[in-house]
């Protein structure tokens, strides 16, 4: 095996120059940076600069009243981020004090209580001293008074003043109690499933069953329905035998796996909406615990 390291030989700029960098970078502004991190504009400005020196390249272009990134700046920056998080979450993972820690969580209820929360133990396992408090959302994005470490919210990612990342992708199916469903292929199961039943949609979605009826051939009559405003109230409803019911793929698993609902047909729809993690743009970077949680998250949403 070759141990060698190509970049061996590469003189790193010091760190103090590439907080400086990511901290400005993410104000767009010197003053806030220099603020964050207890030094004088003055400094921030000269460690930047140094950083450029040291590069061979110009990072930001100096405005007016705020800065913007060159498109090497632009570049640099992400695997830049990605470093300073590794090592946050490395440090925190194996020197950060015993019992000491707490981590904020906002989340959808659906979520939280169909995705998240079986998964819980076993970050708890990994990490036994940091505390969690959780609290939870139906539809609107919680308030910006609110400070969450970790916030989760279900859409197309466009929230003024935060940036989203993407954590889930869904998909919606069909879901119901097993033997409602009868035939030799989607369409006749499909067709089977919706006649004389009481159709249940979670709010926002109220089109579904009849683009699922389109796409396989036939026209939905009218049918009595159940709007629903989450997730976890359809599942349970579909369950306890009111009827079929669509809903995001990744949200019915458990359901789907403990036998209590069945997955009747293959055909499924993709949704615009999805579920991100957002961050106030301009904020603080996350805490060491934050992006523990952010990791094994990631983890377990590529699952």
């Amino acid at each position: 095996m070759n141990d060698h390291n190509p970049f061996a030989g590469y003189q790193l700029p010091p760190l103090a120059w590439l907080r400086a960098f990511e901290a400005a970078a993410r104000h767009q502004s010197f003053t806030l940076a220099a603020a964050e991190l207890n030094l004088t504009q003055a400094a921030v400005s000269h460690q930047v600069r140094s950083l450029e020196k040291h590069l061979g390249v110009v990072l930001f272009e100096r405005l007016p009243r705020s800065l913007r990134l060159t498109d090497i700046g632009a570049a640099y920056l992400p695997p830049l981020r990605n470093s300073f998080d590794e090592l946050a979450a490395a440090t925190a993972g194996l020197f950060g004090p015993v019992g000491k820690r707490m981590l904020t969580i906002r989340a959808p209820i659906s979520l939280l209580a169909l995705w998240l929360a079986p998964r819980l133990p076993k970050f708890q396992k990994l990490w036994p001293d940091i505390s969690l408090r959780i609290s939870t959302i139906v539809w609107a994005p919680a308030s910006s008074e609110e400070v969450a470490d970790i916030d989760i919210r279900f859409g197309d990612g466009k929230w003024s003043g935060v940036k989203s990342t993407l954590l889930l992708r869904h998909n919606v199916i069909v879901v119901c109690k097993s033997g409602m469903a009868e035939g030799e292929d989607d369409a006749a199961r499909l067709k089977s499933l919706v006649t004389n039943r009481m159709l249940i949609h979670v709010t926002g979605y109220e089109n579904l069953w009849q683009r699922l009826a389109q796409s396989a051939g036939f026209v939905l009559p009218p049918a009595p329905g159940m709007n629903i405003d989450t997730t976890i109230s359809a599942l349970e409803m579909a369950a306890s035998g009111v009827g079929p019911a669509i809903v995001l793929d990744g949200l019915a698993e458990a359901y789907i796996l403990d036998g209590r609902l069945e997955k009747p047909i293959e055909a499924s729809l993709p949704v615009e909406e999805s579920h991100y993690v957002v961050q106030a743009q301009g904020g603080k970077r996350m805490t060491a615990e934050a992006m523990l949680f952010m990791k094994w998250l990631n983890e377990e949403a590529e699952k």
